[in-house]
């Protein structure tokens, strides 16, 4: 059974840099799309960005857009998340997620992803 494990996260202050990975356990692993969630505190959980994990095409939000790069290691089964020039409202729980059904593109809501980790959480202090 596949699972994802998200590491990388922790405490920057505002300006910094974070690397996110989320690695997949498992010898077979083939999603369509790949995808970064983050949830604050109090908030829904929102959508940060995707990548096809063959062709390696990105979709990013407008609220992160210039500021994150997502990128993937199709060998070693692992998503990636840069984030440069954070701000505090960039503080959240950071979530992976998979998707293994269909050829819609971009895919940016929740249902349309199959597999979640568990998260890891970035805090942003000003």
């Amino acid at each position: 059974q596949v699972q994802l494990v998200e590491s990388g996260g922790g405490l920057v202050q505002a300006g910094g840099s974070l690397r996110l990975s989320c690695a997949a356990s498992g010898r077979t692993f083939s999603p369509y799309v790949m995808a970064w969630f983050r949830r604050a505190p109090g908030k829904e959980r929102e959508f940060v960005g995707c990548i096809t994990w063959i062709a390696g095409t990105t979709y990013y939000s407008d609220s992160v857009y210039g500021r994150i790069s997502i990128s993937r290691d199709n060998y070693e089964n692992t998503l990636i998340l840069q984030m440069d020039n954070l701000k505090p409202e960039d503080t959240a729980m950071y979530y992976c997620a998979a998707s293994f059904r269909g050829t819609s593109w971009p895919r940016t809501k929740e249902e349309e992803f199959d597999l979640w980790g568990q998260g890891t959480q970035v805090s942003v202090s000003s």
